[in-house]
């Protein structure tokens, strides 16, 4: 054999090798892509729907979508909503606490459980719901807006970076990365932010039945412990999350111990092997790109 044909063979092999490697790993990808949830259902008695909301709210599709599956479900008695979010984006914490509310107001019930964090849009959400359960130590609260803006211009001055920007009205670019915020531009957010502020009141005070005043007092943006929220009148009641599904069961009219059917993400070969890089880049696609301008959101530490 000669050293020409061991060359083309060797390649020849390298390229096969590659491209097994490819088939092999779109397989996988798409397999990933698949349906990947199942119901686990645990219990005896009549059903119990647990729907998880947890991390900053960047999007309400996922959370909406099970919401109307389980309303509109005659097997489903009551859902059981587990927040454990610091908050999230204005529009998506919106829209998760009407569709809730539609929920309560169309005859199931709906039971709030709070982990150790449901502040801000979180707690915008729960606002919706029949009843509120919070643990002890559970913060919760954090009515308020935040809006951040990453000022990038004295940076890249110092490398030489300069950027031209033409408009046609004088806040249009208002907010932007490469000047300075001028005092206009400052009332111009803070108005937005004053809008939405006041539109979070108004849920509070209303689903809470609490007055004007006490409501302006609280909502400053501060937090405040489970025990410290129920005397506020923020929340209904102090309990665990097993508490908050014999609650659940009660109002629903559930004799005995409840099922309860949740949704499982099956973890494919795909997020064995890539998952924490994959979260890892789905987080800071979040932090960056998808960071809402308003947000219902507790900055404080966790």
């Amino acid at each position: 054999m000669t050293r020409s044909t061991k060359w083309f063979l060797a390649i020849l092999a390298l390229l096969a090798f590659v491209s097994f490697a490819f088939i092999f790993l779109f397989v996988i990808l798409i397999s990933s892509l698949g349906e990947r949830t199942e119901v686990v259902t645990s219990g005896s008695g009549e059903k119990i729907a647990v729907v998880e909301l947890g991390g900053v709210i960047t999007s309400s599709e996922d959370i909406i979508r099970q919401i109307k599956k389980y309303r509109e479900d005659r097997s489903i008695k009551g859902i059981l909503l587990r927040i454990e979010s610091p908050g999230g984006g204005v529009v998506a914490s919106q829209e998760i606490y009407h569709e809730v509310r539609k929920t309560r107001e169309g005859g199931k019930p709906v039971v709030v459980s709070m982990g150790s964090i449901a502040a801000s849009g979180g707690y915008y959400v729960a606002c919706g719901a029949s009843l509120l359960v919070a643990n002890q130590g559970t913060l919760t609260g954090s009515i308020g807006v935040v809006s951040e803006f990453l000022q990038l211009y004295e940076a890249l001055n110092k490398i030489g970076v300069d950027v031209k920007t033409i408009k046609s009205g004088k806040l249009k670019d208002a907010g932007s990365t490469t000047r300075s915020m001028t005092a206009d531009d400052q009332r111009y957010f803070q108005g937005l932010l004053d809008d939405v502020h006041q539109q979070f009141m108004n849920v509070v005070e209303i689903e809470r039945k609490l007055t004007r005043e006490q409501v302006v007092s609280i909502s400053d943006g501060r937090v405040f412990t489970g025990e410290q929220a129920v005397l506020l009148g923020l929340i209904d009641t102090l309990g665990t999350f097993e508490d908050a599904v014999a609650i659940a069961g009660e109002i629903a009219g559930i004799s005995g111990e409840p099922s309860l059917v949740r949704e499982r993400r099956k973890r494919s070969f795909w997020d064995s092997v890539f998952g924490d890089v994959t979260e890892s880049l789905t987080g800071l696609k979040q932090a960056i790109l998808e960071k809402p301008v308003l947000s219902y959101r507790f900055v404080g530490p966790m």
